[in-house]
């Protein structure tokens, strides 16, 4: 016979064993769920198949024959003294040969130094726009695109505080270009004279500029000091080892932020200022321009332009007018019309007015 403690002692193990029980089954309850949910997880992960990425698109091609067209348009259909130059095709977004540009030069500050100085902006634009519709109409074929040219570092006949005889225009200038360049939907050239500095030191410092799509680089070998004389001295010169630097230069600028290809003006109107010429490397980021700068009447010009640019040729050339120096040698009495430039061989596709 179990006596009364010994029941109360069994009922309490019985007690015991189901709320011990009862606890298992519960955790079992609440590890099941989320077991589950993990597995399930895993289930989704192993199943998911990635999105295919859109196909992007691709660049618009040159249309080659047009180029072909115009680049013989440029050299009246015959080849002569290396006319038209061999060259890789031009990236998309190429201004050259399609169009002509018609740019009006100086600098802001100085009312000597070009046409930009001299009149007010608003003036100015007009002038510029009713340029080219002259040189729209002398060639009707060819699209006329207007541009500031800014001379944004000055040669000077002082040192100054570097003591490189050239001063660097301050960027609310350049800004000031681009915005006026804007207003007639125009692009913009930044012209650099490095007197007794380099390009390597100058060229750099305008990048955020030149990383823009409409805006390009000219450089002007007459004020390049290598020999240490005063900027205006004599006529300077670069090599085409520094131009390859800044074709080298601009290549890898285009690459780096996908632009269209820039254009580089060289200002020459005689030989040594431009020497090994023939070793200037082309790029097709780069179209390059041969600017015959020099100033008189128009026997001398047309001599210039045959020996510096025609007889030594690199990819297009580019002619300059003068307002005042153009006019003041006699016997003529005033500047080249279109008509007349546009006989020359090959045509300019870069006009310069100063």
């Amino acid at each position: 016979m179990i006596k009364s403690h010994q029941m109360a002692a069994i009922n309490y193990s019985i007690l015991l064993c189901l709320i011990l029980l009862g606890c298992n089954t519960s955790n079992g309850q609440k590890n099941q769920p989320t077991e589950t949910k993990t597995a399930a997880k895993k289930d989704t992960a192993a199943v998911t198949i990635a999105k295919p990425e859109p196909p992007k698109p691709e660049p618009p091609k040159l249309d080659t024959v047009l180029y072909n067209k115009a680049v013989m348009r440029l050299v009246n259909d015959t080849a002569m003294h290396g006319w038209p130059v061999k060259t890789a095709y031009p990236l998309p977004g190429a201004l050259l040969p399609f169009n002509r540009i018609v740019a009006y030069y100086g600098n802001f500050y100085s009312i000597h130094m070009g046409i930009l100085g001299e009149l007010q902006p608003d003036t100015m634009l007009k002038h510029l726009l009713a340029e080219c519709k002259k040189w729209q109409k002398a060639d009707s074929l060819t699209p006329v695109i207007p541009a500031i040219h800014y001379i944004c570092v000055t040669a000077q006949g002082r040192p100054g505080a570097g003591g490189k005889y050239r001063l660097r225009m301050p960027f609310t200038q350049i800004d000031k270009a681009i915005e006026l360049a804007k207003k007639i939907n125009g692009v913009v050239f930044l012209d650099v004279q490095v007197g007794q500095s380099t390009l390597q030191q100058e060229i750099p410092l305008l990048e955020k500029y030149l990383q823009m799509p409409n805006v390009h680089l000219a450089i002007d070998p007459e004020f390049s000091m290598k020999t240490g004389r005063k900027p205006g001295t004599i006529i300077g010169t670069f090599d085409a080892a520094d131009i390859n630097y800044v074709t080298d230069y601009l290549t890898q600028l285009v690459q780096k932020y996908n632009l269209p290809p820039k254009i580089l003006v060289v200002h020459r109107f005689t030989n040594d200022m431009v020497t090994n010429a023939k070793k200037i490397k082309l790029h097709p980021e780069i179209q390059f321009v041969m600017d015959m700068d020099g100033w008189g009447f128009p026997a001398k010009k047309v001599n210039s332009y045959k020996l510096a640019e025609v007889r030594e040729p690199v990819q297009f050339t580019g002619f300059k007018l003068f307002y005042k120096n153009d006019i003041i040698t006699p016997p003529w009495k005033k500047m080249m019309t279109p008509e007349e430039v546009l006989k020359l061989y090959p045509k300019p596709v870069y006009i310069q007015y100063q």
